[in-house]
């Protein structure tokens, strides 16, 4: 494989599932936090002859071309910011949202969030939006037509809910209790 075929949104693939979802099939140790050795992540990729080239480099450039900020990378070691499915949770420290956050969802769910909240479900966290474009994008994974929830993460916070940082847009929270959400 040549330096050219390295192809960043594929590899960005493979590392969001090997970091979010099944780091166990690809023997790697997370931390509490959700960190592993970059060296680790590379040996372990180029294990697949796709991946047999790849470099810290293409990491970089993986983390420069996309369209949003998955992964971070600190003192050689990197971890996914979000999403992540796996047992046991990824200790994230708790911050201040910005007053309102949001959550695009399918028609056919709306009225049970409102009714019961805002579980996580398949993942660790709820994933909220700091802006209405960035929900109405996720929300339309499920449904051209999605509904928009609005959370007062202002009062929820104040109140107990813990928040915490995703990306520059996300945020995430262990659950909203329904009082803290209405369609906007």
């Amino acid at each position: 494989m040549t330096r050219r075929d390295i192809d960043v949104f594929k590899l960005s693939k493979e590392i969001s599932y090997a970091l979010r979802h099944a780091p166990w099939e690809y023997e790697l140790e997370l931390d509490e936090e959700g960190w592993v050795s970059l060296e680790q992540l590379l040996q372990t990729l180029r294990l697949d002859q796709r991946w047999e080239s790849v470099n810290e480099q293409d990491i970089h450039n993986m983390m420069e071309a996309a369209d949003k900020q998955r992964f971070e990378v600190a003192e050689g070691k990197i971890r996914a910011l979000y999403g992540h499915s796996v047992p046991r949770k990824i200790v994230k420290q708790a911050e201040t949202p910005p007053p309102v956050v949001y959550h695009g969802t399918a028609r056919r769910f709306a009225a049970q969030i409102l009714k019961e909240g805002l579980r996580p479900m398949g993942r660790q966290y709820v994933h909220l939006s700091a802006d209405k474009e960035t929900a109405m994008l996720v929300g339309k994974r499920r449904d051209a037509a999605p509904v928009l929830l609005k959370v007062d993460a202002e009062t929820a916070r104040n109140e107990g809910i813990m928040f915490y940082p995703g990306n520059h847009t996300i945020w995430l929270a262990d659950f909203i209790p329904p009082k803290y959400i209405s369609i906007e």
